[in-house]
């Protein structure tokens, strides 16, 4: 795919990236390299190759998904401004 100039000025005017008009011409070419080789990649054969994240076959470690309320309150709110009867208080904001 190959880009002119007016498309290079408006890509740059939408990414609002000024852009001198001596440089339009160089960024042209050198976009168009780009988009050439992304059109490469469409063309590779993916059927049969599962969706992955990371080339290295690893899982993510599990740990059994038990709720509770932490047990560190006290901690917590001693980094409050202001704490009454075991909660924050904060500023009344609606008049």
């Amino acid at each position: 795919m190959s880009l002119d100039i007016s498309a290079v000025r408006a890509i740059a005017t939408l990414a609002r990236i000024e852009l001198a008009e001596e440089e339009l011409a160089p960024l042209a070419g050198e976009l168009s390299k780009i988009l050439d080789f992304v059109e490469q990649l469409s063309e590779v054969d993916t059927d049969g190759v599962a969706p992955m994240s990371s080339v290295a076959d690893q899982g993510l470690p599990m740990r059994p998904d038990v709720v509770n309320d932490g047990g560190i309150a006290d901690r917590i709110l001693a980094n409050a401004p202001e704490a009454a009867e075991g909660f924050f208080t904060v500023p009344k904001v609606v008049e």
